[in-house]
C-alpha cells in the first residue's frame, strides 16, 4: 500500500501501483457496512468520473459493498454533485465517487459520502479507516449478500434540479443571448454542464468535451492551465469561459478579453449575487481570499471561516443556515441544491449574475478589490512540521492569529495573511500568503521559508 494516500473522506493512488482493485473492494467494503450500521438502510449509490479505470474499479467497489449486504445502486459515469445529489434522493445509506477529481489520469480514488449526500466527517471517516486497520469489516452471508439497481437519470434529475432552482434567472439568461466556450478536460463536467446550458438557451463552443478521461492538460482548472480556453474566448469572441474539472466540482472562468480570473473569483462573484438576494453568513475555508470578506461587507453580513475541506464547509453553512459558501478553488455550494460542490449550479448562477446586472464578466470582476495568492509546499521529509508552525507563530508576530487549522497569521492593517497547514493528503506543509500585490505575498512566503532552514 505504499503511495496510497488515505485520509478520513477518501483513499487515492496510481491505479497498478498503490491503488489496486483488492484495495477498492475492501475501502468500499467497509464504508458500506459502516454506513449500514449509522443508518438502518442498505442503499448505496455508485458512480465514477471519465477516467479509463474507472469501469474495473467501479466492479470492484460494487463487490465490496454486495459482500457486506449492501444494494448497489448505479448512476454509472456522472459528475461527483451529481453522485451525492442521488445520495440524498434516493435516501442512500451513503455514496461513493470513484473520481480522483482533478489529479493526472493515472490516478483514482475512492470519495466517501454520508447518506446527507455530503462527504464523510472526521469521526465518519475514522470508522472506514479503523475497520480496515483491524480487519473488522463484517462479511454478508451467501444468502445475505446485496443486489444491485441502475439509476439513468441521476444527471436529467440533477439539471432539473438547478432549473428549478429560484436563483436560477433561466428567462433572464436566455434574453441575454449568451455565447461560451465550455472546456471540460475530456473529464466528466460536461455531462450536466452542456444539457444544463442548452436549456437556458446558451451558444457553447466545446473544449474536450467527450468523457475519454484522457486529459490532453493537467487537469486542474487553474489559470496555468487554461490558455487553451483563453484562445479560444478570443478567436471566437464568446461572452466568457468555463473550465470545469474532471469531476465536475470546481469552476474556473475567463472572461471576454481572453483573460483567466482566479479561481478565489468563482465564488466571490457568485456570492455578490447570491447574498444581494438572499443576506446570510457566508462561509468559506481558511485558505480562501480575503475577496469574500469585501463581498460580505458589501451585502452587511458576516463571514464564517472553517478548517479546509469540503465536508467542514458544508458543515458549517449547516450551523448557520447560510446561503453560499464553498471554497477558494473555484467550488461553489449552493444549500439551494445540495451541500456539495457543483460546478453546474456555479455556471448557471454566474450566468444568473450578469443577465440580472448586464455586465460582462471582465466589468463584474473590476468591481471586486484585486489581491495576490502564492501557495508553496514544503516536503515534512526536510522539516518537523508542528515545530515550523509554532517557530512561525513566535517569529512572525502577527496581530491576529487563528489556530483552527495549522496557523494562521493576519495582519489586518496591511490585508495580509500567512496559513500554514500540514496537508491531510500528502506529506507537506502548505503555505499559502495572499497580500494587495504579489510581491508582498512571495515575502511572507519566504519569511516562512527562512525558518524551514533554521528548524
Amino acid at each position: 500500500m505504499s503511495g496510497l494516500v488515505i485520509s478520513v473522506s477518501g483513499i487515492r493512488g496510481i491505479v497498478g501501483e498503490s491503488l489496486t482493485p483488492e484495495i477498492v473492494a475492501t475501502y468500499a467494503a467497509a464504508h458500506g457496512a459502516a454506513a449500514a450500521a449509522r443508518t438502518g438502510r442498505r442503499t448505496v449509490v455508485l458512480g465514477r468520473d471519465a477516467r479509463v479505470t474507472g469501469p474495473f474499479l467501479a466492479a470492484a467497489a460494487e463487490a465490496g459493498l454486495r459482500s457486506v449486504g449492501c444494494d448497489v445502486l448505479d448512476v454509472g459515469m456522472a459528475c461527483t454533485p451529481t453522485i451525492l445529489l442521488a445520495v440524498e434522493d434516493e435516501r442512500a445509506a451513503g455514496g461513493i465517487a470513484l473520481t480522483a477529481s482533478h489529479n493526472p489520469a493515472q490516478w483514482n480514488a475512492l470519495k466517501l459520502a454520508s447518506h446527507r449526500g455530503m462527504f464523510l466527517t472526521p469521526d465518519e471517516g475514522a470508522e472506514v479507516l479503523s475497520m480496515v486497520a483491524e480487519g473488522r469489516i463484517p462479511r454478508a452471508a451467501w444468502d445475505g449478500a446485496g443486489g444491485r439497481d441502475v439509476r439513468e437519470d441521476a444527471t436529467a434529475r440533477h439539471v432539473q434540479r438547478i432549473l428549478d432552482d429560484p436563483l436560477v434567472r433561466v428567462d433572464a439568461i436566455r434574453s441575454r443571448g449568451f455565447q461560451v466556450v465550455l472546456d471540460a478536460c475530456a473529464g466528466a463536467g460536461a455531462i450536466p454542464t452542456a444539457p444544463l446550458l442548452s436549456a437556458l438557451g446558451v451558444e457553447v463552443d466545446g473544449l474536450h468535451l467527450e468523457p475519454t478521461g484522457r486529459f490532453p492538460r493537467d487537469p486542474e482548472p487553474t489559470a496555468a492551465n487554461l490558455s487553451e480556453l483563453c484562445d479560444r474566448v478570443r478567436e471566437t469572441g464568446a461572452d466568457l469561459g468555463f473550465a470545469i474539472d474532471p469531476d465536475g466540482d470546481r469552476l474556473a472562468l475567463v472572461d471576454e478579453r481572453g483573460e483567466a480570473l482566479g479561481e478565489d473569483l468563482t465564488l466571490a462573484l457568485v456570492a455578490d449575487y447570491v447574498l444581494g438576494l438572499r443576506p446570510g453568513t457566508l462561509v468559506t475555508n481558511l485558505s480562501t481570499s480575503q475577496v469574500v470578506d469585501r463581498v460580505a461587507e458589501r451585502h452587511g453580513v458576516a463571514v464564517r471561516r472553517t478548517k479546509v475541506g469540503e465536508v467542514n464547509v458544508a458543515l458549517g453553512m449547516l450551523e448557520v443556515d447560510s446561503p453560499i459558501g464553498g471554497e477558494g478553488n473555484g467550488g461553489v455550494i449552493h444549500p439551494g441544491i445540495h451541500h456539495t460542490r457543483d460546478a453546474p449550479v456555479g455556471v448557471a448562477l454566474l450566468l444568473s449574475y450578469l443577465a440580472r446586472t448586464g455586465r460582462t464578466l471582465s466589468e463584474s470582476a473590476a468591481g471586486l478589490p484585486s489581491y495576490a495568492i502564492v501557495k508553496a509546499k514544503v516536503p515534512l521529509e526536510r522539516i518537523d512540521g508542528d515545530g515550523l508552525i509554532a517557530r512561525a507563530e513566535e517569529a512572525l508576530k502577527a496581530p491576529e492569529v487563528d489556530r483552527t487549522d495549522g496557523l494562521k497569521l493576519l495582519w489586518p492593517g496591511r490585508e495580509e495573511w500567512l496559513h500554514l497547514r500540514k496537508s491531510g493528503t500528502e506529506p507537506i506543509v502548505r503555505l499559502i500568503a495572499e497580500a494587495p500585490d504579489a510581491e508582498a505575498a512571495e515575502r511572507l512566503i519566504a519569511r516562512a521559508r527562512e525558518l524551514v532552514t533554521d528548524v
